[in-house]
């Protein structure tokens, strides 16, 4: 098949099977939503380039969109477990307290829902520090694989703990 100039129905003709991949690999639908319309706005800005398969561009479009969106809003969305203690107070006050345990309680529970791998890059990398390479030699995975755990993560995370982000 030769390379034919994209028209935007074409992109449009995937968006469905694009959110329903990205609902799966998110685990959040509204996370999906948004990663598809910008990959579709992407798709559709650059409708003047020659797009042989529409569906693998637009896929790929997709794939980037979440990378750079981790990597852009990485500082944002971590709390450094370090930092848990920060929410007490030096003097003890027991509104701190109460307020750091129900945030410590809420993390555990937020990994707990999970999948094992996901926990274990999150825990190597944001407790143990270990690299997303170190992590990858570990487990035997490619370093992108550890990254798409760690946005997955990264956006449970901001979905559980939302409500426990200082104002």
């Amino acid at each position: 098949m030769s390379a034919r100039r994209s028209r935007p129905q074409g992109f449009l003709a995937y968006y469905e099977e694009l959110l329903a991949v990205w609902t799966r690999k998110l685990g959040c639908r509204e996370a999906a939503r948004d990663l598809a319309h910008d990959a579709l706005v992407k798709c559709l800005e650059t409708s003047s380039a020659e797009v042989a398969q529409p569906r693998a561009y637009l896929h790929q479009a997709a794939r980037n969109a979440a990378v750079d969106a981790f990597r852009r809003d990485r500082a944002k969305e971590w709390v450094p477990l370090d930092t848990i203690a920060a929410y007490a107070d030096p003097l003890h006050d027991p509104v701190s307290q109460a307020r750091a345990s129900q945030l410590g309680r809420a993390l555990e529970a937020a990994l707990q829902e999970l999948p094992l791998k996901c926990r274990q890059v999150f825990v190597w990398q944001r407790v143990e520090g270990l690299t997303q390479a170190e992590i990858a030699q570990r487990l035997g995975l490619s370093k992108n694989m550890i990254e798409k755990y760690m946005i997955r993560t990264a956006l449970h995370l901001r979905e559980r703990l939302g409500a426990y982000a200082p104002d």
